[in-house]
């Protein structure tokens, strides 16, 4: 499989709650190529969010968190770039400190 090759898509868009959130799952018999997370504060105060990779069967925790109660200032957006890659029911799931943090997530998707 090559990567490289897959079309790039929205995978997730939400607004964080202070609750875990699933905000997408990876299909059956699909891999999962996960480029871009974009958090973005639309408040004044300052918030921390969370951002957890969770294989399936699992739950968020330290062991599978992108951001782990990260800072972010009002009105600012932080950018994750990398290149993660999620199995068949593999989870992102978000939670915030408080309503006003909104997640973009893209990447692709193979078979």
């Amino acid at each position: 499989m090559a990567y490289q090759n897959v079309v790039g898509n929205r995978l997730a868009q939400a607004e964080c709650t202070t609750s875990y959130v699933t905000v997408y799952t990876t299909p059956l018999l699909t891999r999962t190529y996960v480029k871009n997370i974009d958090i973005c504060n639309t408040t004044a105060g300052s918030l921390r969010f969370y951002v957890h990779l969770v294989p399936k069967g699992d739950s968020a925790g330290t062991g599978n968190a992108l951001f782990y109660n990260a800072p972010i200032n009002g009105t600012t957006t932080v950018q994750w770039t990398g290149s993660e890659i999620l199995t068949p029911g593999d989870l992102i799931q978000i939670k915030a400190s408080a309503a006003g943090i909104a997640v973009t997530i893209t990447g692709g998707e193979a078979t």
